[in-house]
């Protein structure tokens, strides 16, 4: 008898035990950073590429925090210090190494560790192995091709001698491994041709025959591997140019349309709010681009958020009164607000002095300035640096002999008018006109032939 309700009680603690761990949808992150100043570190979700938490670091170094887990691959940042961590919910994981040599001293204690280590000694096994990414992509189509399959095959062998690691993430790494060589092929067009300054480089009609026939719709490995949803992002891409060719529309449009007829719900619900986080601030189409995004993407925390975005892009519609700033700091000396500046057309440059596609955008800037220097309008640059880089964007205007206003807005990308404008990447340009009325809050480029024929159409 005694057994028995022994026996029971057991089963019962087991059951008890059971349903705890089953509740269990966090984990615990902890550790320390020596030699460093920082009072703050911060944890991204890898897979939606959102900040999920803010770590603070105290006076020794230590930090700890219980993450509230919704994907198993994170990114601890301190600093310029980036550690990619493998964290799944019920995980308990460690992490310390030195702020002023990061690779070379950090180390893992606790749930998964061996995957930990692994991952950070990857980095350091794909980044020697592929040695300077310009001259990689400079090779020719076979040589690039043998250096790929170098990088590959150090990263199996890395994977393949790294002990304690399960074998289900074993498997998925090695497709992730895969998907990241496929998706690395797929750039090589592109790339070269930016590298060898010939923008007219085509591969060879073969080149990318190991990317056919690739399912588009395996859940696991999309949310799993960042090479895999690259791979599927490119496909419908590529598709989705032909299509806009056919039949005669917008390439975001296309892109939307494709990527809604995906049956798989997360697969689906990613790739539209991916494309429209940033896609629908610059479409020339919105209503189309948030019907079709809408009527398709089934997750209501997504919906909310484009659906906000949407609401504000409307009141930015041609003819609208434009959002202001007010006293941006002036290069030329004192402060400048958007109500200075009525009784022109206004084309305004959105930059920052750490944006390359910005900075390509200067010689035609200076130009257009210069072709239209007795017109009726002004061009407008205003930067969004942070402070720290406020000397920094003094000697670029100087250094590149910048012409037009040259303005400070007064909170980086948290300024007003930028949120107002809903700017989400640079460089963006603005048009408005005497009154103060928006004539293009997303306008042609100042290097688009476009911009030209706008101009041309305007009284100046």
């Amino acid at each position: 008898m005694k057994k028995i309700i022994l026996l029971i009680a057991f089963t019962t603690i087991l059951s008890c035990k059971t349903e705890v761990e089953k509740k269990i949808d966090y984990a615990v992150i902890s550790g320390k950073i020596e030699n460093t100043d920082s009072k703050k570190a911060a944890i991204y979700n890898q897979y939606t590429m959102k900040k999920i938490a803010d770590l603070t670091i105290a006076e020794d170094g230590t930090f700890s925090d219980t993450l509230k887990t919704a994907t198993d691959f994170y990114a601890l940042r301190q600093d310029k210090n980036l550690t990619d961590v493998y964290i799944p919910k019920g995980s308990i994981l460690k992490i310390e190494y030195d702020a002023t040599k990061k690779d070379s001293t950090v180390q893992f204690s606790g749930s998964n560790s061996a995957i930990n280590q692994y991952l950070s000694d990857k980095v350091f096994v794909t980044k020697t192995t592929t040695g300077d990414q310009k001259e990689m992509f400079l090779k020719d189509e076979a040589d690039f091709k043998a250096h790929l399959l170098k990088i590959k095959t150090a990263e199996e062998d890395l994977l393949m001698k790294t002990k304690a690691i399960s074998e289900n993430f074993k498997n998925n790494e090695l497709k992730n491994i895969k998907y990241t060589y496929l998706s690395t092929l797929n750039k090589y067009e592109l790339y070269h041709g930016y590298y060898s300054k010939d923008r007219s480089f085509k591969a060879s009609e073969n080149f990318l025959d190991e990317l056919k026939n690739i399912d588009l719709e395996n859940e696991n490995d999309f949310i799993f591997s960042k090479g895999y949803r690259s791979v599927v992002e490119n496909a419908i891409g590529t598709d989705a140019t032909a299509l806009a060719k056919k039949d005669s529309i917008a390439d975001d449009i296309a892109y939307l349309k494709l990527t809604a007829k995906i049956k798989n719900d997360k697969i689906k619900n990613k790739l539209l709010y991916d494309a429209a986080k940033y896609g629908v601030t610059y479409t020339n189409d919105l209503e189309t681009y948030y019907a079709i995004f809408s009527k398709n993407s089934t997750n209501e925390e997504n919906n909310k958020e484009i659906t906000t975005a949407y609401n504000k892009l409307k009141a930015l519609a041609t003819g609208s009164p434009s959002p202001k700033f007010v006293d941006y700091e002036n290069y030329a000396g004192g402060t400048t607000s958007l109500d200075d500046l009525k009784g022109k057309y206004l084309y305004l440059d959105i930059w920052a002095t750490w944006c390359g596609p910005c900075i390509a955008e200067i010689p035609s800037l200076k130009k257009l300035e210069k072709e239209y220097h007795n017109k009726n309008i002004e061009f407008i640059s205003i930067s969004i640096d942070k402070m720290k880089d406020h000397e920094k964007w003094k000697e670029m205007i100087v250094d590149k002999d910048l012409k037009g206003l040259q303005l400070f807005a007064d909170n980086n990308w948290e300024s007003k008018f930028i949120e107002d404008y809903q700017i989400k990447g640079i460089p963006r340009f603005i048009l408005i006109d005497p009154k103060g009325n928006i004539v293009n809050a997303n306008a042609p480029r100042p290097s688009d032939k476009k911009l030209v024929e706008t101009l041309q159409s305007l009284e100046l």
